[in-house]
């Protein structure tokens, strides 16, 4: 083996010993804070835990929270004072970005999404009818939902397009840590979500391959971010479901159809061969994107 391929190996190494510190403290952190919260809001241990079973509101704040706070941390004490990387390097700040490559970046991941649902619609694989209440009663749901969903999105960058991939890419090389944290890893954690099948699977690693390529564009972090809450807030306004989790929007429900293959079915859009289209095209702009103004 020459040197070169040794300190290559050596750095793949350290690369994936460091993540693997990262996980396990982000984890016991996370874990540690679920515990506190269940205590503080439900009076106790083991009622606050048979309580967060049931999904709900409470249940995905607390959750996403508790997530955001360990890996945030973990982030922090290892990231920042274990390894001294700088807030730039684990791309939290990203010199002359702005607000408007965020803006660009959320448009990018609602774009698709909404594209992916228009066409099943065009096509009849899926359809919209109404639901009760008004615009009001839909615009506040729609702000709720998105507060909820902010925090869930937010945790996952940290977790898949955070200082793993930022190892990983220094060790790897950025489009095998992409492929690898921001692509397979992101896809192996949602195999358990309600109804989730190979093709569903494929397409969550496609997204993680976007957010990953988002991730080395200008924004950094937070363009990731940006396009995760936008895809995932489409498809949410639209009462799809989100990687098989269901929301109640009130004014208008939409139902997928047949061929499941295309429109997703009880997954969600994020099931289907549409959904894989938009993604696909999406990837190809990010791709353009990053290539063209990366930090």
């Amino acid at each position: 083996m020459s040197p070169a391929a040794g300190r290559s190996a050596g750095g793949t190494l350290r690369a994936i010993g460091w993540s693997v510190v990262f996980g396990l403290i982000g984890l016991g952190l996370t874990l540690l804070l679920i515990a506190a919260g269940a205590v503080l809001l439900f009076g106790g241990l083991e009622p606050g835990l048979r309580a967060l079973r049931t999904p709900g509101t409470a249940q995905a704040l607390l959750d996403a929270g508790a997530r955001l706070g360990g890996f945030g941390l973990a982030t922090w004490m290892v990231g920042l004072r274990i390894l001294r990387l700088t807030p730039a390097e684990l791309r939290w700040t990203t010199p002359g970005a702005g607000l408007r490559d965020l803006g660009r970046a959320g448009a990018l991941g609602a774009g698709a999404a909404l594209a992916a649902m228009l066409v099943a619609l065009l096509v009849g694989a899926a359809w919209l009818s109404g639901d009760r209440g008004g615009v009001g009663d839909y615009l506040i749901q729609v702000i709720k939902t998105g507060l909820v969903l902010a925090p869930a999105a937010l945790s996952e960058e940290i977790v898949f397009r955070g200082l793993p991939l930022v190892l990983l890419a220094r060790a790897l090389g950025r489009a095998p840590a992409v492929l690898l944290v921001g692509g397979v890893a992101f896809a192996l954690v949602h195999a358990s979500n309600p109804g989730a099948t190979p093709l569903a699977l494929v397409n969550i690693g496609l997204a993680g391959v976007l957010l990953g390529t988002l991730f080395f564009a200008p924004g950094g972090l937070w363009a990731a971010f940006a396009a995760h809450l936008g895809w995932n807030g489409a498809l949410a306004a639209l009462d799809a479901p989100v990687s098989g989790l269901p929301f109640a929007i009130p004014l208008l429900d939409y139902h997928a159809g047949r061929p499941a293959l295309l429109s997703g079915g009880g997954f969600g859009p994020e099931g289907g061969l549409l959904a894989t289209g938009a993604m696909a095209g999406a990837l190809i702009v990010a791709v353009r994107w990053a290539r063209g103004k990366a930090a």
